[in-house]
């Protein structure tokens, strides 16, 4: 069993680090709803980490407490090896957690591009008043942060659409705009919710390319929650599997896809 600054390579020649962050032994209730119950898991750096269930598993609560939305009453996130505190979402970000959501959460009204501009927040230092002036310090932030913004709408392939207000694109291209304004923050962790919901084949297609893409160009360390098992199974090293908030596998995903229990949660096996 591997430590937790041990590092692997995989199969196909990516190096696999030491934990990045983990999650000890977490619960989280609403009321008297038990949304998560003791579950503990990993997420290693420049891997890809997905996390997987039915219905109602507790997965997006799971992806709200490790980008610090939700605090759990019991349990600790360690990240990189230190007890996290609770925090506010521009500290989690500041952290280098950068995340898309289930539901697309864009700014209609606004361009593509100033849409992913919105990602370089946490890297404008200088005031409004500079900012209105735009000389000198503000003029140079600028400059460097729309450098950054354009090579990502390059890497996503949007140049074509640079300048369309987001309301007026399909589907497909918001959640690409979307992914490009987390990753214009330079996250060292991304967290992608269902990144593929509501796609056709080809629009998930492009998404698995850009998400392998990123991990391996980047070196970005990625968790994700996705409901095609296809997909799961094509990008993850390692997966862990909930049902009715619990854990109830954890592993390669050869190791997920043979496990007795996460066959019976797909197959919709009664409980006891």
């Amino acid at each position: 069993m591997l430590d937790q600054s041990d590092s692997y390579v995989t199969d196909d020649g990516r190096t696999i680090g030491a934990v990045v962050m983990e999650m000890k032994n977490i619960t989280l209730r609403f009321g008297g709803v038990v949304a998560i119950q003791d579950i503990s898991f990993d997420i290693r750096e420049g891997e890809i980490r997905a996390i997987i269930g039915p219905n109602g598993a507790g997965k997006s609560s799971m992806l709200n407490v490790i980008s610090g939305f939700y605090v759990p009453q019991e349990g600790t996130v360690e990240y990189h090896g230190k007890p996290r505190p609770q925090m506010r979402p521009y500290q989690v970000a500041q952290q280098g957690i950068a995340r898309t959501f289930q539901n697309i959460a864009l700014f209609e009204g606004m361009s593509v591009l100033d849409n992913v501009m919105t990602g370089r927040l946490n890297h404008m230092k200088s005031g409004l008043f500079q900012q209105a002036l735009w000389k000198g310090k503000a003029e140079k932030e600028e400059t460097a942060n729309r450098e950054v913004v354009e090579k990502v709408i390059d890497f996503l392939e949007i140049q074509h659409i640079r300048k369309t207000p987001v309301g007026r694109l399909p589907y497909g291209l918001k959640k690409r705009v979307e992914l490009a304004r987390a990753l214009a923050a330079e996250p060292k962790l991304l967290l992608l919710d269902e990144p593929m919901a509501g796609m056709n084949v080809e629009e998930k297609e492009d998404m698995s390319r850009f998400i392998l893409d990123v991990n391996d160009e980047f070196g970005t360390t990625i968790a994700l929650i996705e409901h095609d098992m296809g997909v799961v199974m094509d990008l993850s090293d390692r997966v862990v599997v909930m049902d009715y908030g619990k854990k109830i596998g954890d592993g390669t995903p050869d190791e997920v896809r043979n496990n007795q229990d996460v066959i019976d949660a797909y197959l919709g096996v009664a409980h006891d």
